[in-house]
């Protein structure tokens, strides 16, 4: 009896740990088989190039009203399978504007994926989607619930927000910026199985928005749980959307918790004729020392061009060294947190490392009083630790305001993050000058973050009206109702003239103005970063 119970252990074992690799095709389907000890099985339709199975460790994962595939799915797309080097199990999925790769190495539990792309797809979104089945894999990582709309009782704005259990959810809290975007998943705890996306330096290189750009990254809804990785969107564009190739990037499942993405070796894919693909060979360096930005803001280097984008956080010293990059010439941006403070050009060149030192210069004035830090970003006013993961409207938030500032006495959270045209404006701000401090003309500099239906701050300093700004750069998306706070991040400069601030007390208004009209925390909006008051 006991030599039958180890043969069946060892047989159980060897028929999973041993399992064939390989590709077997039927007239609909392309089967991949890992051969791995965890055993992933795959089937990818062969007219559409949906996924629509993943079996992992002999149970199906994969929801099964709806697959997984690019954007919302490609209709129909030429499909190829094939094996490499007895290795690689690749089929190549071909449209008339893009062609995806679905790669998968023999032994392994990941599926490894690359899309190339010459056209955005119609609906403005290219994007991955796994829809994977709720019931078993119903929590995400890294933010929680905060995206969880499986349960919602009603909803707070279009078809997106929704309240479960008295709180806002929605898929679009689950973003995190690009720049700390390695790994999100989706998991359960009974057995810690994980499905996630891996992504590396390569992965957002032919995407758009920059490092601090964010979009939807998981949505546990109920019928299924999305797992997404978005290479482009509307949500909240910045910039033009770039073609060729994004990724490579993964679909990898794990038994033993979240596994890591940001060391992912995706080397093997010069062996596999990925077009757009260039290896690590072929590629340069940029590195250097970035000077003046203290050390308490994050210091942060970008390079882009129209074809690609990297970034890279600097060092204790201020030193860098950039990802791999595609050789070209390229726009060097060094931010304070994620305010722009300085930029360059800088070429790279296959093989090579170029040395391209970079410096925020100190503007020459003279600060009377400034609120907030100029970093790009509205942390510490009041809600914007709580706005990336919940609706202004949500019972959590402290009151919206209208609210008033004393300088000197009152703290950040006296000065709401963002200012919703006829909600709760204007902001007031108090403070008292000296004679030396009031004599002169003087700038009241006020920056934001993100405008909304083509708001921007008005002035009023006693009773002197401030002209009321040009309008900014039209984003065509909602913001800080989805979690957003990043725009073109424009600062407006009021020049006040002599004889307008008093020596004692002083008080100036800020309202946002727009030629359009809202309701609620849909009304025409900005974000702040900072105010400064100064000559």
């Amino acid at each position: 009896m006991f030599l039958q119970s180890v043969l069946l252990a060892a047989f159980a074992f060897s028929s999973s740990a041993f399992a064939a690799f390989g590709i077997t095709t039927t007239s609909s389907s392309v089967v991949i088989d890992a051969g791995s000890e965890n055993s992933l099985k795959v089937t990818v339709n062969s007219n559409s190039c949906d996924i629509t199975s993943i079996v992992y460790r002999g149970e199906e994962l994969q929801g099964q009203s709806k697959f997984t595939h690019i954007s919302s799915g490609l209709g129909t797309a030429t499909v190829k399978a094939e094996t490499i080097s007895g290795k690689y199990a690749k089929v190549t999925c071909t449209t008339s504007t893009l062609t995806h790769y679905i790669v998968v190495s023999s032994g392994d539990s990941t599926i490894y994926m690359a899309t190339y792309t010459t056209a955005e797809p119609s609906v403005g979104e290219l994007r991955f989607l796994a829809r994977l089945q709720s019931s078993k894999l119903p929590l995400e990582y890294p933010f929680g619930s905060v995206s969880t709309t499986a349960g919602s009782s009603s909803t707070v704005e279009g078809s997106d927000v929704f309240v479960v259990s008295g709180q806002t959810r929605s898929k679009f809290y689950s973003s995190e910026r690009f720049i700390d975007d390695y790994v999100h998943c989706v998991y359960r705890d009974s057995d810690a199985i994980h499905a996630c996306i891996l992504l590396n330096s390569m992965s957002y290189e032919g995407s758009s928005g920059g490092p601090f750009f964010r979009d939807i990254n998981s949505n546990n809804a109920g019928d299924d749980t999305n797992l997404y990785f978005y290479m482009n969107s509307g949500h909240a564009q910045t910039e033009s959307w770039r073609m060729g190739l994004h990724g490579p990037y993964a679909l990898a499942f794990s038994r033993s918790g979240v596994p890591s993405g940001k060391t992912m070796d995706t080397s093997f894919f010069s062996e596999l004729g990925v077009t757009g693909y260039v290896p690590t060979s072929g590629r340069g360096y940029v590195s250097g020392t970035a000077t003046g930005v203290s050390s308490s803001f994050q210091r942060v280097l970008h390079w882009y061009n129209q074809d690609a984008q990297y970034w890279v956080y600097a060092d204790g010293n201020g030193g860098f060294t950039s990802p791999a990059m595609k050789p070209g010439t390229y726009t060097q941006v060094l931010y304070q947190g994620e305010l722009k403070v300085a930029s360059s050009s800088v070429t790279v060149s296959a093989g090579k490392t170029t040395t391209a030192n970079i410096a925020a210069s100190s503007p020459s004035k003279t600060t009377i009083w400034q609120i907030g830090d100029w970093d790009g970003q509205p942390k510490g006013f009041r809600n914007a630790d709580k706005q990336l993961r919940m609706h202004p409207s949500d019972s959590r938030m402290s009151s919206w305001g209208p609210l008033t500032y004393t300088v000197g006495s009152s703290n950040l959270d006296s000065v709401p993050m963002a200012l919703f045209k006829g909600v709760n404006t204007p902001l007031t701000i108090k403070f008292t000058l000296s004679s030396a401090q009031a004599s002169g003309a003087a700038t009241l500099r006020i920056g934001t973050t993100l405008s909304f239906a083509g708001a921007r701050p008005q002035a009023t300093v006693n009773s002197w009206s401030g002209p009321a700004p040009a309008a900014p750069t039209k984003i065509d998306s909602r913001g800080v109702t989805r979690g957003a706070y990043r725009g073109f991040g424009e600062v407006y400069d009021v020049s006040i003239p002599a004889g307008t601030l008093v020596s004692g007390s002083n008080t100036i208004t800020i309202n946002p103005i727009s030629g359009s009209s809202g309701d609620s925390y849909l009304a025409p909006n900005i974000i702040l970063d900072a105010i400064e008051l100064f000559r």
